[in-house]
Formats: C-alpha cells, sequence, structure tokens
C-alpha cells in the first residue's frame, strides 16, 4: 500500500484510515480488537477514533470512552505502527468540561483519552466541531500548549467549514500559533459540497485532507436497491437513524452513480472509494467495518 504525506508532518499514512465508530456495538471487543490487528499487518497504519465513540449505544451526551479503550488494548505493543487520532468536542457528560473545546475542556478530555488508550501521545487530535462559545485564539493556543507539552504531535479539524477553517488560519498566523495539519469533513458522491469551496481551500493553505462518510452509511455499496427488503446485516436495518432515508431520488442518484461505475468498468463501492481518493489533497478516507472481509475488499480496491 503506497502511503500518503501529511504535508507540514513526517507521518505518512495509508490510504485507507480505519474507523471506529462502531467498536463497542455493533462491533464488541474481540472482534474489534482481530480488525485492528490484520489493519495493521496489512498495512493500514492510520487509525481514527474519538472520546464519543461508543458504537450503536451512542446518545447525545452519553460518557462515550468505549471505542478508545478497546483500540488502547488493540494497539498495546503496537503503539509504534500506527498514526493514532482521536478527537474532542462532542457533549460526553453533563461537566462543563465534558462538552466544547474551551482551554480546560481540551486539557481534561485529552488526558482522559490517553488514559484510555494507553499511549503518552496521539499523532493528530481532531477538534470534532466548531465550539461558538470559546475563541479560536484560546482554543488554538490550549492545542500549542499541548503539543509542546508532547501529548499531540498535531491538531487538525473536523466538520469545520471552509470560513471557519480561514479564520482559524488567520488567528493562528498572527499569534504565531501552529496551524492544523489536516481536515477531516463528511463527503462522498453523494455529498459533494466540501468540493467547491473547502477542498480548494485545502489544496491552497497545504492541508491534508482525510473525508469520513465516504460510502455514505453504505448507501454506496451497492447493497441497497430499488424495491427490495433492507440487507439484514446493513447499517440502516441496524442502526436506521444514521443512514438516510431511502427516497426515489435517492435511488435515481445511486442508479446514475451505478452506471458511472460501470462505465469505467468499477463496481460501485470501488467507484465511491476511488473518486473521492483521487480528490487532489486527500491522503485517505475513513473507513468504519464491522469485518476482517471488508476490510479485506477495501485493501484490494486501493492495490489494484
Amino acid at each position: 500500500m503506497n502511503n500518503r504525506r501529511i504535508p507540514g508532518t513526517d507521518l505518512s499514512v495509508s490510504p485507507i484510515c480505519l474507523g471506529t465508530m462502531t467498536f463497542g456495538a455493533p462491533v464488541g471487543q474481540a472482534d474489534a480488537i482481530r480488525l485492528t490487528h490484520w489493519a495493521i499487518d496489512h498495512g493500514i497504519n492510520f487509525i481514527d477514533t474519538a472520546n464519543m465513540y461508543e458504537g450503536y449505544a451512542r446518545y447525545a451526551g452519553s460518557a462515550g470512552g468505549v471505542a478508545e479503550e478497546i483500540l488502547g488494548k488493540a494497539i498495546q505493543g503496537r503503539r509504534d505502527q500506527v498514526v493514532l487520532t482521536t478527537k474532542v468536542g462532542m457533549k460526553v457528560g453533563d461537566d462543563p468540561d465534558d462538552d466544547g473545546t474551551s482551554p480546560s475542556a481540551i486539557r481534561r478530555q485529552l488526558d482522559k483519552s490517553l488514559t484510555r488508550l494507553g499511549s503518552d501521545f496521539v499523532d493528530i487530535y481532531y477538534l470534532h466541531r466548531p465550539d461558538p462559545d470559546t475563541p479560536l485564539v484560546e482554543i488554538v493556543g490550549a492545542l500549542d500548549e499541548a503539543i509542546r507539552s508532547g501529548k499531540i504531535r498535531h491538531y487538525g479539524l473536523s466538520n469545520y467549514p471552509a470560513d471557519l477553517l480561514a479564520e482559524m488560519l488567520k488567528v493562528a498566523d498572527e499569534n504565531n500559533l501552529p496551524r492544523p495539519v489536516i481536515h477531516q469533513p463528511p463527503y462522498s458522491l453523494l455529498k459533494r459540497d466540501v468540493a467547491k469551496d473547502l477542498l480548494p481551500m485545502c489544496r491552497k493553505e497545504n492541508i491534508a485532507v482525510a473525508p469520513y462518510q465516504v460510502l455514505q452509511g453504505g448507501l454506496l455499496t451497492g447493497k441497497y436497491r430499488r424495491g427490495q427488503p433492507l440487507p439484514t446485516d446493513s447499517r440502516k436495518a441496524e442502526k436506521n437513524e444514521w443512514v438516510w432515508e431511502l427516497t426515489d431520488e435517492i435511488f435515481d442518484q445511486l442508479e446514475q452513480i451505478e452506471a458511472e461505475a460501470k462505465a469505467k468498468g468499477r463496481t460501485m463501492l470501488r467507484h465511491a472509494v476511488l473518486s473521492v481518493l483521487d480528490q487532489p489533497g486527500v491522503v485517505s478516507v475513513v473507513m468504519g467495518v464491522k469485518r476482517i472481509e471488508q476490510l479485506e475488499t477495501l485493501v484490494q480496491i486501493i492495490e489494484k
């Protein structure tokens, strides 16, 4: 697998990033550890988690931490083989520091994440969402403090729109503070809005991009068919609210994308993954899986 360099760093990451949002449920600890080990053994060195992840048990404000704990067990003795990321910013409790990205929240949540991961540092620490209640200079200052303390190597953004990214860069430059090195937006062939402004800005500013929702909750795998029952093991069947409604408009789009894929001699799944990976500036795509066979398919797509 040909790794890709994150600009402004010495980090080289696999084009597939193992997402861990399903760790806990439906992917139990033993299976999650096997998945992680298989990924590492087959060249996937980029692993993404968040302090809020706990699989399908997640609800707004629940404590999270489950995926980090499982991942910590999985990488024990193998920490040097992975580029490890986690996130802060979503609500994970009732304490004021259990929500947002104030300096005190960043310090508190980072320490808790490191403990659960069993690591002294993370390679990339993402701000999971914008925080309108904390000045950007305070947020970036806290991240600078974490970098200087050795607890994180770099930071990135997730779900920040282009205008807020521009403001973040301006604040960082004017205050001699570090810039984000990577952005993690939602992006798929069914959701391309970031291609209008965010992706060009990231290219211009030399910021790597690692999109998530590349398969749009499984809609772009080809498993959903107009007029047919839901596949029993699909995310739509297991966690309906995490997947868009299957309207006629969605099926029209899926059938058009499938036709485009066939014209290129690709399956819909392969077309969906490669179309995103081929975008300038994209270094990796975050993929959540439940089974090793799904990882095998993704690796085959990349290696062909």
